[in-house]
């Protein structure tokens, strides 16, 4: 069986991965490693979970031990989908070159530029960043990126579903031909497999496991959800997601709940919130710092559900997850696999439960046939009754007559007449400029272009 140190990675790394408590790489690392240090592109395929980010950071570190940065010039370059992850990565950099002196900077949204500017103007040898942000920096002059000699794609297929793929191809063509290229992916949808084609030169392949597939220590199952009725379904389906929770139980420590709309993320978790469940979102439209909160709570347990986007789906490492619920059947199907991937990881058997309505039949066939299985379908437990929708009040049109009813009604008892317009206090006209005409003369309720013979005929009607 092979072991870190039969990698060849220098004994400064080596002693930080022992003392994070690794004696043996996984296959993806065992495939990439050898290859990186080598020098030479690597293309690394596997599912979420199997150690992608230290099959990159080990030979990363070994590789820019020697050398020494410049200002606002990277000598790597790791490029990441969502905020999350790229704190991840910096997370396993700070874990594995402890005994290494290397400078490194986050390049993320919600963090201040000029906290990142200090940070490059001192020059880094590891520059993690989400591309936005990246091209931000180089938009206002302060970056420079023909120092990179190492440059890695992380969640290749996360980068196409996010629309990142123009902002990669251009960040491609900032830095320098001669780089060492690590690109990694989940799956290899054709538009990644092209810009590998041009980017790569002569890549190793490794890909460890069969695209999209699903570990073999997830127990999977779905409930068939139908409503009542149309106007209740949503409130069935949340009373349908709270049974299932109950009935896994104590066996249920902690686990994430995927929506495929951040609308309903927000909805769920303060409904599950309003029955007693420990549940807090997580989604991309949330400050950076809440979600950063939020994820150390569910991370130190502190936190029992986590209600998610798929932004929480990729990547993100999170120990210990017993249970992955979907709330909704994802719209891709590679989704699916990503998303039980935050379970059942390091060997641990973990349990995804999935409710399909009616109308999801076509998302749920596609997910088997991805995964070529057949999900087994569990018993739908019983739900309380879920109270009425309280009706909406609508203005409802009254008869002329009813209308004549009301204003005869509101009319005083008393006739006496009202008091000519002339004698009542009157504002001022504002902007258009005082109640009296050229002549000094008043003006009665037409303005200062009024026709003389009109006027003259209210004069009479006054007077009279």
């Amino acid at each position: 069986m092979t072991k870190f140190s039969d990698l060849a990675l220098s004994p400064k790394i080596l002693k930080a991965v022992e003392e994070a408590g690794y004696e043996t790489p996984t296959p993806i690392q065992e495939g990439a490693i050898p290859a990186a240090l080598e020098g030479r592109d690597v293309l690394g395929i596997a599912q979420t979970g199997t150690g992608k980010t230290a099959s990159f950071t080990l030979p990363m570190i070994h590789m820019l031990a020697r050398g020494r940065a410049r200002a606002r010039m990277p000598r790597s370059l790791v490029l990441c989908p969502t905020r999350e992850l790229a704190a991840q990565v910096a997370e396993n950099f700070d874990t594995y070159a402890k005994h290494v002196k290397l400078t490194k900077a986050l390049l993320i949204g919600g963090v201040s530029f000029k906290e990142q500017d200090a940070l490059i103007d001192r020059g880094v040898d590891v520059l993690i960043a989400t591309p936005g942000r990246l091209l931000d920096h180089f938009e206002r002059g302060k970056l420079l990126l023909t120092g990179v000699q190492v440059m890695v794609v992380d969640e290749a297929d996360r980068m196409l579903d996010m629309g990142f793929i123009p902002d990669i191809e251009r960040i491609f063509s900032l830095t320098p031909f001669t780089r060492q290229t690590l690109f990694f992916s989940a799956t290899m949808a054709p538009e990644i497999e092209r810009i590998t084609n041009t980017f790569l030169s002569n890549p190793e392949r490794v890909e460890v496991a069969r695209q999209a597939t699903a570990s073999e220590t997830i127990a999977q199952e779905v409930v068939l959800f139908k409503a009542s009725r149309r106007d209740r379904a949503a409130k069935e389906k949340r009373a349908m997601l709270r049974a299932i929770i109950a009935r896994e139980g104590e066996a249920c420590t902690n686990a994430i709940v995927f929506c495929n709309r951040k609308t309903d993320v927000d909805i769920v978790a303060k409904s599950m919130q309003k029955h007693g469940l420990n549940a807090a979102p997580i989604h991309g439209d949330l400050d950076q710092s809440q979600r950063t909160r939020t994820l150390d709570s569910f991370r130190d347990k502190s936190l029992q559900f986590l209600v998610a986007s798929d932004v929480a789906a990729r990547g993100l490492d999170i120990p210990s997850v017993s249970h992955v619920f979907n709330y909704d059947v994802p719209s891709h199907s590679e989704d699916y696999v990503h998303r039980i991937g935050r379970t059942g990881r390091a060997g641990r058997d973990g349990k995804a439960v999935m409710i399909s309505a009616v109308q999801d039949d076509k998302l749920l066939a596609a997910i088997e046939k991805l995964i070529d299985k057949d999900i087994p379908r569990a018993e739908a437990p019983e739900i309380a009754e879920v109270s009425e929708e309280k009706p909406r009040r609508t203005r409802s049109r009254r008869t002329k007559a009813e209308v004549d009813d009301k204003v005869e009604a509101k009319t005083p008892a008393n006739d006496t007449p009202e008091a000519p317009a002339e004698d009542k206090p009157r504002r001022e006209r504002g902007r258009r400029g005082g109640d009296r005409d050229r002549g000094g003369n008043k003006v009665v309720g037409m303005g200062d272009h009024m026709p003389s013979f009109i006027a003259q005929s209210f004069e009479e009607r006054l007077a009279g």
